[in-house]
């Protein structure tokens, strides 16, 4: 079948240049059996007319799409990792597959890939994706997105027949590639690469390039370094609110894992809090903490800074560095606008919402409840009292610091009161998406290929996005 009028090609990563990136051959793989297409967004962008057989060539075996791409590029940057510099990193396990225009927006997207095998940068790696890992990345994605977190969209994920071995996980174990789409691919870590390298002619290149393409708020200030560092902040301060709203703990904050558009992506071991838990880990190996919960402002306030001194070349004598500032008002606006947006609730004014932010947090780290759970119950406000007071949870709703911030809630308006008739806020329990029910959905697929709670979770959540108002209508 034809492709949509709405795919809009757009292959601009080539005009970078050399040293930006390699030419790979994708891997071959025995077996090609789609697992999960994400049709709405294929229709967003123009792809959702390809039939099966269409669908299997371009995201399995990577056939490249019409004016596209001519062949994949693995991306070159480095990184600290856990608080170490490490320069010998790189797209290890996958490569930029397409780039186009986003018709409802114009913002310029990304078609990138996990699994699709060996690269420069693979460092003895196999270059592949386990099945649970992948699975794990789709539930991840959708979870965020029906969230209202700025997150990568998983695209398509192909069980490829391999078999793997990982020290993390039993094995021989079940291989996957998946297709990502994001607004852009370009990491903190890809100006330090040529900060390591001294390249100023190439970080001078690789910022023209992200403020023509990813951050036009910053395209015509007077110094376009410190431009770009204050929008990267602001935009990196928002993610981290909604990750805090979400109940979301990234895991691996590393800065080779933050985009500069300030969209979320690459999810390895992360966690969906069970409750408020400042020093909530999400990763097995970060024994000291280092991204735990409430660390994560912190970890990511660290790698703007890191960007900005990646950038200090660029902007001799400029106060780079200084630009970071901006990050903790920004980050402290966008947690009350992040938490008022998931209770469903209009702003009281800067000082009642601060005011109940400190509360709330108060209350939940006090009480327990489900993190989840508060924000279902408590939807609306006050308008739905009557709800969370005879609910499941009504007996963590008690005590000094529950009434202190009942009070403050009590201020509130609902931003959106007709959602609570809808069966989502009538039923009985939040979605949720904790690592349990992830490790029961995988237990079915591996030992008895059964799909149905991996399909009726997606289908959940989507709902759960719909009844928050963020349902994804193609054009």
């Amino acid at each position: 079948m034809p492709i949509g009028a709405l795919y809009l090609p757009a292959p601009r990563w080539p005009d970078l240049g050399e040293g930006f990136h390699d030419p790979v051959k994708p891997a071959r793989f025995p077996r090609h059996v789609l697992r999960f297409r994400n049709q709405p967004w294929a229709e967003r962008v123009g792809l959702g007319t390809l039939d099966d057989a269409e669908w299997e060539r371009h995201f399995a075996a990577f056939e490249p799409l019409p004016d596209n791409l001519k062949e994949p590029l693995a991306l070159r940057y480095h990184g600290h990792q856990f608080d170490v510099y490490n320069p010998n990193l790189g797209d290890g396990r996958g490569f930029l597959f397409a780039q186009f225009k986003d018709p409802v927006d114009g913002r310029l997207l990304d078609l990138g890939t996990k699994g699709s095998g060996q690269t420069p940068y693979s460092r003895g790696g196999d270059g592949r994706l386990t099945l649970k890992g992948g699975v794990r990345e789709v539930l991840a994605t959708e979870m965020l997105e029906a969230l209202g977190v700025n997150t990568s969209k998983s695209f398509s994920l192909f069980e490829t027949g391999e078999r793997l071995f990982r020290n993390d996980e039993p094995s021989p174990t079940r291989s996957s590639v998946l297709v990502r789409l994001s607004h852009g691919h370009v990491r903190f870590g890809t100006f330090q690469r040529h900060a390591y390298f001294g390249d100023v002619d190439r970080l001078k290149k690789l910022l023209d390039f992200c403020l023509a393409h990813y951050l036009p708020e910053a395209a015509a200030a007077g110094d376009p370094a410190i431009a770009f560092i204050e929008a990267v902040a602001r935009r990196s301060a928002r993610l981290v609110a909604e990750w805090r709203a979400a109940g979301f703990v990234h895991g691996v904050i590393n800065s080779d894992n933050m985009n500069v558009t300030g969209e979320s992506f690459d999810y390895g071991p992360y966690r969906f809090l069970p409750f408020f838990d400042p020093q909530f880990t999400a990763a097995y190996f970060d024994e000291a903490g280092l991204y735990a919960f409430g660390q994560q402002p912190r970890a990511v306030a660290l790698n703007v800074r890191r960007l900005a001194e990646a950038l200090r070349p660029v902007s001799p004598g400029a106060p780079v560095a200084g630009a970071v500032r901006v990050f903790e008002p920004a980050f402290v606006e966008a947690r009350a606008a992040c938490t008022l947006g998931r209770l469903g609730l209009l702003s009281a004014g800067p000082d009642i919402d601060a005011a109940f932010v400190e509360a709330l947090q108060f209350f939940l780290e006090d009480s327990e409840v489900g993190h989840d759970r508060f924000y279902f119950d408590w939807y609306g406000g006050e308008a739905s009292a009557t709800r969370a007071l005879e609910g499941k949870a009504a007996g963590f709703y008690k005590g000094v610091r529950f009434d202190t911030m009942r009070r403050l809630l009590e201020l509130y308006t609902p931003a959106h009161p007709e959602r609570l008739s809808g069966p989502y806020f009538q039923g009985p329990d939040p979605c949720s998406l904790l690592i349990d029910e992830i490790e029961a959905i995988w237990d079915a697929i591996d030992a008895h290929d059964d799909w149905g709670p991996f399909e009726e979770k997606i289908a959940e959540i989507r709902a759960m996005g719909a009844a928050h108002g963020r349902t994804l209508v193609p054009t």
